[in-house]
This record gives structure tokens, sequence and C-alpha cells, in this order.
């Protein structure tokens, strides 16, 4: 039987296999470059490409971060910034900026008063205009600016920042500045949150996928067939875990779809006094149930306890719920996998890499069990 304080579903199969050794989990040699994106897919959440492995361990400073009293004049003096700064006060003339967030080859997020109202501008960066991936990184820009609109008008069952302006064409985003502290600054958090963080967000993120929206206001981001295929194609799913898959995903024809956030990461998730503020919503729509709750299952792997309050929130919905929250997590581990495990890794991200691969065995696993139990 899984240890339901380690195993991603509480299922009965027998005796647990052990995880696989590090000789087993090594993978010599360069990997294969994964398919071609078809025309007109939208990209699954997490796929864009990293400029190196410094940037993926790099800490992301959130929407909310505190904010020095004193302007930084020497940041945002740099050309990119008056470039942002000059979109910025197109649709907002009051903006008064204070300091630059975060700058990299994405995004530059800076803050900043609107009268007397702390505000937070999110733009893309000159280097995203004029780089190679930018139709992606506009069409999912696009698709914030959208969702924070239609949020004005469907006010979600969570705490977000409450959007003041909004540029389609020139991708800006204004949006209220809250204040509070990051669940997390890493992507894979040493240190885990404490349990009341841990419940307080899993009531959020439930709270948020019980909500039922209008089905025409966001789109379905994740292609599973196709998410499934890509994998296989490179190796990183076998023949017998591709058709498994499969044939959960078959079982799911009719289950309805869930309202997700789409990139649920304890760094995007502020823990203000009112609660838990959900952040960064471009990648929202309707997935398979238990998306939301793979993301957090796959980043929590030093805390047993909240893989075991996901697990049973997993299984809350039955056979189906339960099945769509395993295809949903070996998706997210294959996708972590293919982010980190990377030429040039240094110990402490190939520990985390060991781990990724003992949870996507486990997760295969389960997986095998639930089809054995059809």
């Amino acid at each position: 039987m899984y240890s339901s304080a380690t195993s991603p579903t509480a299922l009965r199969t027998g005796t647990a296999q052990r995880p696989p050794s590090s000789a087993a989990i090594r993978r010599p040699g360069p990997k294969p470059a994964l398919p071609a994106r078809p025309a007109g897919r939208i990209e699954a959440p997490g796929f864009l490409p990293r400029a190196g492995v410094d940037r993926l361990l790099r800490p992301r400073l959130p929407q909310g971060a505190p904010l020095a009293e004193r302007t930084d004049t020497a940041a945002l003096a740099a050309p990119s910034v008056r470039a942002a700064l000059a979109h910025i006060t197109r649709i907002s003339p009051a903006f008064s900026a204070r300091q630059v967030l975060r700058e990299d080859g994405r995004h530059i997020l800076l803050t900043g008063l609107i009268g007397r109202t702390p505000v937070v501008a999110k733009c893309l960066s000159p280097q995203a205009v004029q780089g190679e991936q930018r139709a992606v990184l506009a069409e999912r820009f696009h698709r914030e600016v959208a969702i924070y609109r239609a949020f004005v008008r469907h006010r979600p069952p969570v705490r977000m920042p409450k959007l003041v302006a909004a540029d389609h064409d020139r991708c800006v985003l204004v949006m209220e500045r809250i204040p509070g502290r990051p669940a997390a600054v890493e992507r894979h958090p040493a240190n885990a949150p404490t349990p009341g963080e841990v419940r307080a967000v899993l009531g959020a993120v439930r709270a948020l996928n019980l909500w039922r929206p209008p089905t025409d206001i966001f789109e379905q981001p994740l292609d599973y067939q196709w998410e499934i295929s890509r994998y296989h194609s490179v190796g990183q799913l076998t023949d017998r875990d591709a058709g498994d898959l499969r044939q959960l995903l078959h079982g799911l024809a009719h289950t309805a779809p869930q309202l997700c956030h789409g990139d649920a990461l304890l760094s995007n998730i502020m823990l203000a006094p009112s609660g838990p503020v959900l952040l960064d919503w471009e990648q929202a729509g309707w997935y398979l149930p238990g998306y939301d709750l793979a993301v957090l299952w796959s980043v929590l792997s030093g805390d047993s306890a909240a893989r075991r309050q996901i697990s049973q929130l997993a299984q809350l919905g039955g056979t189906l719920a339960r099945d769509a929250f395993l295809v949903n997590l070996v998706l997210v581990l294959m996708r972590e996998l293919r982010l980190y495990d990377v030429p040039g890794a240094g110990e402490e991200q190939r520990i985390m890499i060991r781990r990724l691969y003992e949870d996507a065995a486990l997760a295969r696993r389960a997986v095998r069990a639930a089809v054995g139990t059809r």
C-alpha cells in the first residue's frame, strides 16, 4: 500500500515498490528536442524556453514584495525601464514609479503610486518584444489582460490584485499592490510554509476550483493528448506510461473541466493579512480536475503532511477526480524534469532532480494501479 504521506493518491495496491536508486535515474547524454508546437496551439504552462539554469534557480520577486521608501533612481533610469514607463504613463498619467521589482527577458515589474494608492505595473520587456518568442509572450500577456478584465465583471471567490488599467496592444497591466510576503521565493522551496499557511493556500485554491463562471470567459490551455505524445516522443514516457495515461483520459472524456489558476506555484501566492492572494493569472483556464493540486504537490516535496492533504482533496470527487489528478500530476512532473534536468546542474539541483524522478516513478505506479482498478 502506498503511504498516504507521500503518495499522490492513497490507493491500496499491495506492497509498495522502492523509489529508483540514483543509478537508475541517471540519464547520460544530450536530451532529445521536444516536437515543435503546432501552429495556433496554446503552449503548455511553463514551457517557454529559459535562458539558462541560473534563471531557473533565481528567486522571483512577486508583485507584492516589500517596497523601499526611497525611489530607486538608478534602476528607473535604465533605457528599458524608461521605455516601459512611457507605455505605463500613456494609460495611467498619474503613475509615479518608485522601484523596479523585476527586470528579465520576459517582463518588467515596477512599483509606484497613483495618487496615494500603491500599485504594480507589469509590461513586456524590450528583449521579449524583439526576441524570437515575442508572439508566444504577447499571446500570454493578451490572455492575462483578458482574464483580469473578465474578473472585473465576474469576481472570483479568491483574493487577487484588482485591475487599475490595462493596454492590450502595448502589453501593459497596472494592478493594485497588496501588502504581504510570498508563500515561497523559489519554485521548489527548501523550506515549506507552516501547516496553517498550507491550509490557507489549499483553501484558496479549492475555492477557485469549485467556482463556476461562464464557460466562454476562459480557454483550455492544455491539450492533454498532445502533451502525452510529446513526452512519449522524447522518451520521458514509456509506451506503457503513454498507454495508461490515454486509458485514463478515455475514461475522463465526459468529466466536466475545472477552473484552475494554471500556475499555482507558491511563488505566485502572496500571504497577505487578509489571506492568500493569487498572482500571475496568464495560465488560468479550464483543466481536468486537480491541476492546481498537482502543481502544489509537485513543489512540496519536503512536506509529507501537505502532500497528504492534497491527496485527500484530490480524491474528494471520487474515482474520476482521482484519475484526473494523476494525469495532471504525471504531466506536471514531466514538465518540471524538462525544466530542471539540464547539463551543468549543481549539487542542490541534482538532489532536487533526484526527488523529481522519485516522484515521477511514484506517480507512474499510482497511474498503473488506477488503470488496474478499472
